[in-house]
């Protein structure tokens, strides 16, 4: 199976410090339902800069209560306890995305540009999976391989789905 491909929003400030490489997991307080090793994720970043400012390859994914993640992140996660604390308040379980590798975009689509090819388009609050179409429209706007950018081979088979056949 080829990478999922999800759009996801991340404030603008941790946006930064993923492709600086100093934050280098992305916590959730959500399940990324399709989410693992070899996977990409096309990152929007929040206002001010609403814009889509590229690509990154997820190593995996880890699940957990908020005091056991955070030994797990605490020097990959780019925040402080106290807003770690804050995030997951009121939290029985937290995700942390481990980030592989990065890839900025040359030049950033705005909120504006994406509008105007994708008239529907919004960022999301969450999670979005992107169909063929959504992909290729990505790809044709950044000039960029984006499935080419993940490290799982296209026809890539979990053992255990190939061994049950």
């Amino acid at each position: 199976m080829s990478p999922s491909i999800a759009l996801l929003s991340i404030q603008h400030e941790y946006s930064d410090m993923i492709f600086e490489g100093v934050k280098q997991v992305e916590l959730r307080r959500v399940r990324p339902r399709s989410l693992g090793g070899g996977d990409l994720i096309i990152v929007y970043a929040t206002s001010p800069q609403k814009e889509v400012v590229g690509i990154v390859e997820v190593d995996r994914v880890v699940e957990n209560t908020p005091d056991k993640l955070w030994e797990i992140v605490k020097d990959k996660a780019g925040i402080s306890y106290q807003d770690f604390l804050n995030y997951f308040l009121d939290s029985s379980i937290g995700f942390g995305i481990f980030i592989r590798k990065v890839h900025k975009f040359k030049k950033p689509l705005s909120l504006t540009s994406l509008k105007e090819r994708w008239k529907d388009f919004h960022p999301p609050q969450c999670y979005k999976y992107l169909s063929d179409n959504e992909l290729s429209l990505f790809e044709d706007m950044t000039r960029f391989n984006i499935v080419g950018f993940s490290d799982k081979p296209i026809g890539y088979f979990q053992p255990e789905i190939v061994a049950n056949i």
